[in-house]
């Protein structure tokens, strides 16, 4: 049985149990419970994963959100465009020094500018504007392309539904939201790994 790792933020956490129960037929898909927040933390998380879980055919990430988030009282991004790249590529390394195939998905448009609390239980509070998640995921888009990884347009699908799936906080999606992400997610990985 096929091995599939499921690693990234809060926008992770709600599709994962999704997609394991839409590849449970044929694959193993493990993700842990924490959420994997910004970049470096997701590839701390990642490495707890390949060290403590073994090996995987497939990993599968998302971040963005945290990246871009200036939390007060800092006015600058968690981690600026160029850091987050970097960290990306790190991770595309150490998936591929493991033998897994890398998976990365773009992070989920924004309705309207806002802010919300996230799901950490820290009580952290995530700006969000469109602007920013375009910017990050045009910089990602142009490293997944070098690096020949493939990429899970979340962006893309989520533009399709009203307010972009997305629930009263306007940050994380609505039950639908996530479905369409499961379902989108399972099909793609079911392609790469058959």
């Amino acid at each position: 049985m096929k091995r599939v790792l499921l690693l990234g933020d809060s926008i992770r956490m709600g599709y994962d149990s999704m997609v394991k129960e839409l590849l449970s037929d044929k694959y193993e898909v493990f993700f842990p419970e924490d959420n994997g927040r910004f970049s470096s933390y997701t590839l701390w998380q990642m490495n707890q994963c390949f060290k403590n879980e073994g090996s995987f055919d497939l990993v599968h990430w998302n971040n963005g959100y945290w990246d871009m988030n200036p939390e007060r009282p800092m006015n600058e991004p968690i981690h600026p465009v160029e850091e987050y790249v970097s960290i990306l590529k790190r991770m595309i390394r150490l998936i591929r020094s493991q033998n897994a195939e890398p998976v990365f998905a773009t992070t989920t448009p924004v309705y309207k500018v806002g802010g919300a609390k996230d799901n950490t239980g820290i009580e952290a509070e995530i700006s969000y504007q469109d602007s920013w998640v375009q910017k990050y995921n045009h910089a990602a888009k142009i490293l997944m392309q070098k690096e020949q990884v493939t990429v899970n347009d979340l962006y893309a699908l989520c533009l399709k539904g009203e307010k972009y799936y997305k629930c009263e906080d306007m940050l994380h999606l609505t039950e639908e939201g996530y479905w369409k992400i499961a379902v989108q997610t399972a099909e793609l990985i079911r392609n790469i790994l058959n």
